[in-house]
């Protein structure tokens, strides 16, 4: 199969990717057959599927929004596959076209599409990398004159930790990404749960296995403590439908039919 220019050659189209299958779920462009499958054949076990992956990306618009109207002004996305409508950059620099966001994925198909869109924006950064190496991350955005972390950040986990095992130690990870910032920063996170599901979104979550990167499902209580110290805003960690949304209405009766929890942290002095 002859790859679209500019994508690198040694992507395995063999095995599906779950930025990609996040992309064609969410009506883009910049998938492939062996993803498309893996986002159908899940759908057919959990009809949802579109509008939980829509409910994440909402909240994340609403976090960002609350961020910059926090003050701040730089972002660093980890996991943020395919930078599509209405992503952070977009919802970052509308309100404050000085914004600065760093993109980081591990996906090399995400990451050169994310270049392209995003060509001739100064303000925006690409990385290609692993969230489970942060210090690098740290080191590559910090080297690169895009994040200054000697001021407030926000770091932008949004369905990205639960694709990280206990044996590859997140608490570690979020710890060293926590101690990056100083007070003022944020941490966003949204995460797969386990709790208040039926069996066949489990079922469904359990697919993930076919890609490079399996899901993890946790309780709410093991996600909280990703957030450390930190200071949970209101209305917490919940569902993510209701974390603060644009009309009382909006999470409908059962938000955590969803199945993922959401929130936002802040690094008050002396947390971490």
């Amino acid at each position: 199969m002859r790859l679209p220019d500019g994508l690198p050659a040694d992507i395995d189209l063999t095995r599906p990717s779950a930025a990609r299958v996040y992309d064609y779920v969410l009506g883009g462009a910049h998938n492939f057959e062996i993803d498309r499958q893996l986002a159908e054949q899940i759908a057919a076990m959990t009809p949802n599927l579109a509008e939980t992956m829509r409910a994440g990306r909402a909240f994340l618009r609403r976090g960002v929004r609350t961020l910059v109207g926090a003050g701040i002004d730089q972002f660093l996305d980890i996991g943020s596959g395919i930078p599509t409508v209405g992503n952070v950059h977009e919802v970052a620099q509308q309100a404050n076209p000085a914004a600065r966001i760093v993109y980081v994925d591990i996906d090399p198909v995400a990451v050169a599409h994310s270049r392209s869109i995003l060509a001739g924006n100064e303000r925006t950064t690409v990385l290609h990398a692993d969230l489970r190496e942060p210090d690098r991350i740290l080191a590559e955005a910090e080297k690169l004159g895009a994040i200054d972390f000697g001021r407030p950040v926000a770091v932008l986990l949004a369905g990205v930790v639960h694709f990280v095992p206990d044996s590859d130690d997140p608490q570690r990870i979020l710890a060293t990404l926590r101690a990056a910032t100083v007070p003022g920063s944020y941490l966003l996170l949204s995460h797969s749960t386990h709790e208040d599901q039926p069996r066949e979104m489990l079922d469904a979550q359990r697919l993930s296995a076919r890609t490079a990167t399996e899901i993890t499902l946790r309780s709410r209580a093991e996600i909280a403590a990703f957030f450390g110290d930190f200071t949970l805003l209101e209305p917490g960690l919940v569902h993510m439908p209701l974390w603060r949304p644009d009309e009382p209405t909006d999470p409908g009766e059962h938000p955590e039919r969803l199945g993922a929890f959401g929130g936002v942290g802040r690094h008050d002095r002396g947390a971490g």
